[in-house]
């Protein structure tokens, strides 16, 4: 074969790789606008889920077989690896189906939303998954970033996904200087807080009932970086007192930016 022969044959095995349907594609050019969303599992007892926006699927698992895995977002989990998703706005359902093979792609949970043009949003499955009816409560938030965003702090509010706790207010101590503060105001069950800045450091944090000096809920040595967005969430059962339990009351930390 000739060079000249050689390097057609190359240009046509190109042409033929970017067609095939398991090519990497190069996709350049601005993100499309839209609404973007993050998805919570925090339904005790929930077996885990792949997360759909109307009938198209936000989330799911890669197994190493390279198929999708049957284990969806476990309770407890974020989906996507806690990065938002981005979508077009308008109305949706939102759900939660079952990854598992048995039930597979039944949907536990079910909400209606308007998701509005540039606005940031967490759905989360909630309170305790029924046995029975295998359903599972829901709820959506608005993640209402400040305007001016600040550098030199941390910023973080509180969601509240225990069914059967009452109302709530998070607490942040500074492990260095021995300051407590609320981090904003009393919260309710399906319902997040605004966000709060704080100095960045290591914190405890707890949660309290109104008129009530001990926490319900405590995290001790929490890390909140300066420049960063955070989310402390509480889910599980507030009448579980073990301090291992799955489904004990817990305060979970994640990243929003």
């Amino acid at each position: 074969m000739t060079r000249h022969a050689s390097r057609a044959a190359l240009l046509c095995a190109l042409v033929l790789a970017s067609c095939d349907k398991n090519a990497v594609q190069q996709v350049d050019g601005p993100v499309p606008a839209g609404a973007r969303i993050k998805f919570f599992n925090f339904g005790v007892g929930a077996p885990g889920v792949n997360f759909y926006a109307n009938e198209t699927k936000m989330t799911a698992i890669s197994s190493a077989s390279e198929l999708e895995s049957n284990l969806g977002v476990a309770y407890g989990g974020v989906g996507a690896g806690g990065f938002y998703s981005a979508l077009a706005a308008g109305q949706y359902t939102l759900s939660g189906k079952i990854a598992a093979a048995t039930d597979k792609d039944l949907a536990i949970s079910n909400l209606s939303a308007t998701l509005a043009l540039n606005k940031t949003y967490s759905f989360y499955q909630s309170g305790f998954y029924n046995t029975t009816t295998k359903t599972v409560d829901a709820f959506i938030v608005e993640d209402d970033f400040v305007s001016e965003f600040d550098y030199t702090v941390a910023y973080v509010r509180f969601v509240h996904a225990i069914s059967n706790a009452n109302p709530m207010t998070l607490y942040a101590k500074n492990t260095t200087t021995g300051t407590e503060v609320a981090v904003g105001g009393e919260v309710s069950y399906k319902s997040g807080g605004a966000f709060t800045a704080l100095p960045g450091g290591f914190y405890d944090l707890g949660t309290r009932y109104a008129g009530v000096s001990t926490n319900a809920i405590s995290r001790t040595g929490v890390s909140l970086l300066a420049g960063r967005v955070y989310t402390i969430g509480a889910r599980g059962d507030i009448t579980v007192i073990s301090t291992t339990a799955t489904n004990r009351p817990f305060l979970d930390n994640t990243a929003n930016r």
